[in-house]
């Protein structure tokens, strides 16, 4: 007998149907797709999470990172490209920002889980 299943098949059609009616449609659906495949690599995360704290140039960025300017212009690029950070120029630094105060949200509330999860299972 498994544990994860139900033991016999009901679909409960009402429960079906309010879920059903509360899915984004397939272009919002992509599109949230689109920004947590960005947020899952490490090193994107790590400069979302940086540009919380305050606006960085790359050169801060890669030293935060240990990575080559290159490497974090890269991932910068990316960012930038869907909309989750901004570029200024400053003379003849570029500086990033997150662009909305939901991309900070998520990465507040993600944390926050992160946190919970891990003491919960210590």
């Amino acid at each position: 007998m498994k544990k994860d299943v139900c033991q016999e098949r009901f679909v409960h059609k009402d429960r079906v149907e309010r879920a059903r009616n509360s899915l984004p449609d397939t272009e919002t659906m992509e599109q949230m797709v689109a920004v947590y495949k960005l947020l899952g690599e490490p090193m994107r995360l790590k400069i979302m999470l940086a540009l919380c704290v305050n606006e960085m140039c790359v050169c801060d960025l890669a030293t935060l990172l240990d990575a080559s300017s290159s490497a974090t212009s890269h991932q910068l690029k990316l960012l930038r490209l869907s909309g989750l950070v901004q570029a200024r120029r400053e003379g003849k630094m570029m500086y990033y920002r997150i662009e909305k105060d939901w991309a900070e949200n998520i990465l507040s509330e993600c944390c926050h889980y992160a946190s919970k999860s891990t003491a919960g299972a210590a």
